[in-house]
């Protein structure tokens, strides 16, 4: 098998790079995230490197490329710690060109991926912990269109985006619904989050909603599961980074006179650290390759590689910190952010003891090992 990338990923990768060490650099981040932790302008110029289109047809205005791009591009920005939630601007892409009617792509398809308007999902509940089986949202037909009527917690820049997916039930089913921010019934409160990004508790009191897709316990699982794969992707580029910053300072910290990376104990502790970054690598590509694959099969293998992705992140992160003693817990010094980034990737989406459960719930009768 050809685990290589083509010119054009490659391509893309570097174009992707250059904007993040020009264009976002950890004095930018530190500034966005102390502001809020949503950047309009820097969204904005994601939109100008045409990766808001990434996975909208061409037709529709996007670039229609697939997986495997859009894990190279979330591995640069992990990276580079950006805030914006690029990863719902994959997922609204996705969502809506294999779902929506005509009227409804030709309405949001060109102007995500324009970057004009920031489509968010919007599904997570309290009660329902990372169940997807367990909305509590509903809605009504209101005349020609629908009404919706819910809570919805952790909503990625959700008091700054243009519009929501939004599932709910209807007529005792879950149906995936459009909801703009702006519509009557919607209220949004915003708020900081653990790692420098935004998100937003939202309200919805019958407030109209345009339906994306009758079958939406599908569609919603086809969101996260594009969602998990883009957790996996940047979480790679942030451990990654993470990785490489705890080397550099491993080599230039002294102690006795010598530098600290001579140290036998210390470099096996790296030499772990490597070894979950590589495993964590390999199940991010398989997590990419399985998003086109029939459903059962695609949902089976995003849990495996969130699951492991989770165990690495929790790993090097720890592993980073501990190396750096107490400067690595400061907010001056890069490796927090790095650490807090991978707490919060791995808790999206589903954390590693959900994921976990969502392995065993699917091993067949082979316990996974020849299915």
């Amino acid at each position: 098998m050809d685990f290589d990338f083509t010119d054009d990923q490659e391509q893309l990768r570097d174009a992707v790079r250059k904007w993040v060490d020009k264009g976002y650099d950890f004095e930018r981040r530190r500034g966005i995230a102390h502001s809020g932790g949503f950047s309009r302008e820097a969204y904005g110029e994601l939109a100008e490197l045409g990766l808001t289109g990434l996975y909208i047809p061409e037709a529709d205005g996007g670039l229609g490329m697939g997986p495997v791009e859009g894990m190279v591009v979330l591995e640069e920005l992990g990276r580079g710690l950006v805030a914006e939630p690029f990863a719902h601007a994959l997922i609204s892409g996705a969502v809506l060109a294999g779902h929506a009617g005509a009227d409804l792509k030709a309405a949001w398809l060109p102007r995500i991926a324009s970057g004009e308007a920031l489509v968010v999902l919007a599904h997570q509940e309290r009660k329902a912990r990372y169940r997807l089986d367990a909305t509590e949202a509903t809605a009504a037909a209101a005349g020609a269109g629908h009404t919706l009527t819910g809570h919805k917690s952790l909503v990625p820049a959700g008091d700054q985006a243009d519009a929501f997916l939004v599932p709910a039930r209807l007529d005792g089913k879950t149906a995936l619904f459009l909801v703009e921010r702006q519509a009557a019934g919607v209220a949004t409160r915003g708020y900081s989050t653990q790692d420098g990004g935004r998100a937003a508790e939202v309200d919805f009191a019958s407030a109209p909603a345009t339906l994306v897709a009758a079958d939406g316990q599908a569609a919603l699982e086809q969101a996260v599961d594009i969602g998990i794969a883009a957790a996996c992707a940047e979480a790679v580029g942030v451990m990654d980074k993470t990785l490489a910053v705890t080397v550099e300072y491993l080599n230039t910290r002294k102690q006795f006179n010598v530098v600290i990376s001579s140290f036998q104990a210390l470099r096996h502790r790296v030499a772990d650290m490597k070894m979950q970054l590589e495993l964590a690598r390999s199940m991010s590509y398989y997590a990419s390759l399985k998003l086109n694959a029939p459903e059962g099969e695609r949902r089976a293998a995003m849990a495996r590689a969130k699951y492991q992705l989770g165990q690495s992140m929790r790993f090097v992160g720890q592993q980073a910190v501990q190396l750096h003693g107490g400067i690595g817990v400061t907010d001056e010094y890069i490796v927090s952010h790095y650490f807090k980034k991978l707490t919060q990737l791995e808790m999206t989406f589903g954390d590693s003891l959900f994921q976990l459960g969502e392995v065993s719930r699917r091993m067949q009768d082979t316990a996974g090992v020849f299915a």
